[in-house]
């Protein structure tokens, strides 16, 4: 029974990172278009707007998503009442915005864009669907039902958004993309997932799953807030261009680590769950899923930020070049994420979140206040960038803390399982950079760079017998026999 819970584990891991590629593929070579139609000021009016749907966003979910994964049975009752109550919520906040959109809009210097606001706001209805549909997906394991509702709604909201740029109506493109797919996953889910509320609610439902939600609903409120923080104050304080570049260079590191570790930690989170009762297996689960992300991960961020210039060159024009000095601190930022969530999705798993609610309080502490440094010991853009490596190398080492006590599983372990693999990763640049002082232009210099890098980190893995490798390959074979 237990390799038949890892087989169809691997499975669903590898599913779901086919989902995450596709889904990320799709929408960076919408981004790609759309870069080259919209300027960088299109693209920072939307980027502030969005800090307020985030927002709200993490308020219509209330933390029930993560407490109907958890939760060991969820009936339809569970279920239906979680819809709702998001539903609920999302009707309230979203009048707010509307009347609240014209204000918010005037202390942003930019009042013609409250109508923006107003339509984005929409999002939120979409979300409380989509969240619970997704707990439906976690809990029954539908990742590959899910794989092509994302990639449709991804095509189709490219179509749209592009279609728009091409038609002149600027940041309304961005809109466009965004509501098209959302409101096309959500639809497709219901399709699809085969899962549609009920006419049916308990609030004594909904209080149970808030008595545990409700920690991880503050802990997403300060993650949410702490995050967002940086690009109001990017915006605010300098302006619309700044936080475009920010954002563009926080793109990529961000898409690929999206894609590796959001599938890692999603199945996990469910496994984990399921695990809650036996420590060992908790901690073999966990351990398998940080070594297979940060092999993934680390090699793809150091080859990344040693090839930012010519990727940003050639993918996105000259205009975007600015956003290099991001790009390449931003991978260093998203290099700690494998430890981070690792250890974030473990707590959740096994009924913890308190201690992720405590461990947020301290990370936000001493974040906001290494925001604030930044802003006004330094002044400069580039020192808020600098701030959020820093603060992630603190939040993986605070992430980790409580591990071996509640998971068995201490920091010192994670880093020296993580450490072979930050080496080959390291080793591997130095060949990289190296051929990018051909004189090649960068659209042979690219692949030539990809694929030695690739070729000479897997070369060192099998040299320091990482077997990551061939777990994964063992992975993928079973996957293909079981169709």
């Amino acid at each position: 029974m237990p390799e038949q819970r890892t087989g169809k584990t691997a499975s669903s891991i590898l599913f779901k990172l086919l989902e995450s590629i596709g889904m990320q593929g799709m929408s960076f070579l919408v981004s790609v278009f759309l870069a080259r139609l919209l300027t960088p000021d299109d693209y920072g009016v939307v980027g502030m707007l969005t800090v307020f749907i985030a927002f709200s966003q993490v308020l219509v979910q209330s933390g029930l998503n993560t407490a109907l994964i958890q939760k060991k049975e969820a009936d339809e009752c569970d279920l239906s009442s979680a819809f709702w109550f998001s539903a609920g919520v999302a009707a309230v906040l979203y009048v707010l915005l509307f009347l609240l959109a014209p204000t918010i809009c005037g202390m942003m210097g930019r009042p013609e864009i409250a109508p923006v606001l107003r339509v984005l706001a929409l999002l939120l209805f979409a979300g409380a669907l989509t969240s619970v549909q997704g707990a439906v997906v976690a809990r029954r394991m539908l990742f590959r039902r899910m794989m092509p509702c994302n990639l449709c709604a991804t095509v189709l909201s490219g179509i749209v958004g592009i279609a728009m740029a091409a038609s002149g109506f600027g940041y309304w493109a961005l809109v466009g993309q965004q509501l098209t797919n959302q409101f096309t996953l959500a639809v497709l889910l219901l399709i699809f997932v085969r899962w549609r509320p009920r006419a049916m609610f308990s609030l004594r439902r909904v209080a149970t799953m808030m008595r545990y939600g409700w920690k991880l609903l503050l802990s997403s409120i300060l993650e949410t807030g702490y995050v967002n923080l940086r690009s109001l104050v990017t915006g605010l304080k300098y302006n619309e261009d700044q936080l475009a570049f920010f954002n563009r260079g926080r793109q990529f590191p961000e898409m690929l680590v999206s894609a590796v570790n959001g599938s890692v930690q999603s199945v996990m989170l469910p496994v984990l769950s399921e695990q809650q009762d036996d420590p060992v297996r908790v901690k073999q689960i966990m351990r398998r899923g940080v070594r297979i992300t940060g092999f993934v991960v680390l090699p793809m961020m150091a080859g990344l930020a040693t090839v930012a210039a010519p990727v940003v060159t050639l993918i996105f024009g000259e205009k975007w070049l600015p956003c290099v000095p991001f790009l390449q601190i931003c991978c260093m930022d998203f290099a700690f994420y494998p430890i981070i969530s690792g250890n974030t999705q473990a707590l959740n798993a096994v009924g913890r979140s308190d201690v992720v609610l405590r461990q947020e309080l301290v990370k936000k502490l001493y974040g906001v206040a290494i925001v604030l440094i930044s802003l006004f010991c330094f002044d400069t853009p580039l020192a808020i960038a600098w701030g959020t490596v820093l603060a992630s190398l603190l939040n993986a080492l605070v992430s980790a803390a409580p591990g071996k006590r509640l998971l068995g599983y201490s920091l010192m372990e994670q880093l020296r399982d993580l450490a072979p693999m930050a080496l080959c990763a390291l080793l591997m640049v130095v060949p990289v950079w190296l051929l990018g002082q051909l004189p090649l232009r960068p659209i042979l210099l690219l692949p030539l760079q990809g694929i030695s890098g690739a070729a000479v980190y897997l070369c060192l893995s099998l040299i320091m017998k990482n077997d990551c490798l061939p777990y994964l390959l063992r992975s993928i074979k079973r996957m293909l026999r079981r169709g």
